[in-house]
């Protein structure tokens, strides 16, 4: 059964925080809050934990991941940044993007797209960052969309029953925005926009209203 801790959104506390990173790294699945939806993540190295989101999500070896990432630093270490790219991240960061890179060596090769290609984000939330500032190093992770859903989960008590045999703890802070990121892919030459969300595509040479 899953643990629940209740975590300050604001100011998390640090006791928790180790908790959640000793249960990460031990292999288990967290239910965690973002600026955007809650997320299922695990280790990234742990590939059991990985194929138990797969079946939580309900989706085959072709569901690309996500490395949420404390920094750019860390971005620049699991997938490849060029001038412009490190510009327009740094820009827009921490905030509500998924940005499509070019892997680096660093990512294992499971994870990889067939363009060799990572999702990466740095949130804007004080727990999901203080998470990630304690583990040392992203962590691997899927919107938490369950299969008869078709949105994101948003309420931590929601997930708690729903998911309570599945996960090894839910963190409770609170409800998140509760809409998807903004994904851009920056792996070409040129930014493509693959999913419009929270994030605010005009810094990425979107218009707005010509999309709807």
């Amino acid at each position: 059964m899953a643990q629940y801790f209740t975590v300050h959104p604001e100011d998390p506390q640090p006791r928790l925080v180790r908790q959640a990173v000793d249960i990460i790294r031990s292999g288990g699945v967290v239910a965690y809050p973002t600026d955007s939806c809650y997320a299922l993540g695990c280790h990234i190295g742990d590939k059991a934990a990985m194929e138990r989101i797969r079946r939580i999500r309900d989706v085959d070896e072709r569901h690309h991941f996500t490395l949420v990432c404390r920094d750019l630093s860390e971005v620049g270490q699991f997938a490849k940044v060029d001038n412009l790219q490190f510009r327009l991240i740094r820009a827009n960061t921490p905030g509500s993007y998924t940005f499509i890179l070019r892997a680096s060596r660093e990512v294992p090769r499971r994870l990889l797209t067939p363009r060799h290609t990572i999702g990466v984000r740095i949130p804007d939330h004080p727990v999901a960052l203080a998470i990630l500032a304690l583990l040392g190093e992203p962590l691997l992770s899927s919107t938490l969309i369950l299969p008869a859903h078709g949105q994101a989960l948003n309420d931590p008590y929601e997930i708690r029953q729903r998911l309570e045999h599945q996960v090894d703890l839910v963190i409770d802070s609170g409800p998140c925005n509760g809409e998807v990121t903004t994904v851009i892919d920056l792996s070409a030459d040129a930014p493509r926009l693959v999913r419009e969300g929270q994030g605010d595509i005009r810094p990425f040479g979107f218009v707005k209203e010509a999309l709807h």
